[in-house]
């Protein structure tokens, strides 16, 4: 592997070294030190003045100070304090930047201010799917999302039915999104090299987050790919009593067979069906 000190002179690397950062694998830390790509992602962010930008996962801040300059306010969140040094070195010169050196899938989002409406961001692997499905939940103010991320949870996003990537992620994403994988990202971009493949992902709001009942059945429908919806249904902790008959029921009712399985229904179904099983 190259070491960080035969790389080239970057700002991003001259931080990895002036501060003797070394990238913790266990948080999935594959910094961008490659700035050809925040050209692509301005664009595809529509980046204007006016924006109020929620970045995820702050690395090194070659994304957080090329944000700054373009937006009304950035609010940066990482949990590694050890990257706290370049980080402040990155946005202390910017006024309008909020570092919150905090767990992105524990901060308490909606109080954020200024509120965010954008969330752009290089994702930490292992938490890509869920901080994106938590902040479509807890910010509604929120309209676009544009972040790099793991290729297999880009496509679990972006993902249709009766597809193997097809789940949780995808349903729960495309109720209050539209989704697109825009590109792939070369690996080379990022330090160290990653052993995996990215792609820059683009959510674009057109409505609100699925309640809560319908978050349940989504897990529930779920849980067990291989069994019957209804059968999953039945399955879950606290099922209430005859909901596999009523489930079948209800997908029959909507077109489908009686023992379709949760990867045949496109994400508005599984709203209808929610509304169908909820109690009278």
């Amino acid at each position: 592997m190259v070491s960080a000190a035969e790389l080239p002179a970057q700002p991003s690397l001259r931080r990895l070294r002036r501060f003797d950062i070394r990238p913790n694998r266990e948080l999935g830390q594959n910094f961008l030190v490659d700035s050809n790509l925040l050209g692509v992602i301005d664009r595809a962010a529509e980046l204007g003045p006016g924006d109020v930008v929620l970045e995820i996962g702050g690395g090194l801040g070659v994304l957080s100070e090329y944000l700054a300059e373009r937006v009304a306010h950035v609010h940066v969140v990482e949990v590694d304090r050890a990257l706290e040094p370049a980080l402040r070195d990155a946005l202390d010169p910017h006024a309008n930047t909020t570092l919150h050196l905090a767990d992105a899938l524990a901060l308490d989002l909606p109080t954020l201010r200024p509120a965010p409406d954008k969330v752009v961001a290089n994702l930490p692997y292992g938490i890509a799917a869920s901080a994106v499905l938590r902040t479509i939940d807890e910010l509604p103010d929120c309209r676009r999302w544009v972040a790099m991320a793991q290729r297999e949870v880009g496509e679990r996003l972006a993902a249709r039915p009766a597809t193997p990537a097809y789940g949780v992620p995808s349903v729960l994403a495309q109720l209050a999104c539209d989704v697109r994988v825009l590109r792939a990202i070369s690996r080379t971009v990022f330090f160290p090299v990653p052993n995996v493949d990215s792609v820059l992902v683009a959510l674009e709001r057109r409505g609100p987050a699925a309640p809560a009942a319908v978050r349940e059945l989504v897990h529930a429908a779920f849980a067990h790919r291989r069994k019957a919806l209804g059968g999953s249904l039945a399955l879950a902790p606290g099922a209430p009593a005859g909901v596999r008959e009523r489930a079948r029921a209800a997908l029959e009712a909507m077109g489908h067979p009686a023992d379709e399985r949760a990867e045949r229904l496109a994400p508005e179904e599984f709203r209808e069906l929610a509304e169908r099983l909820a109690p009278a």
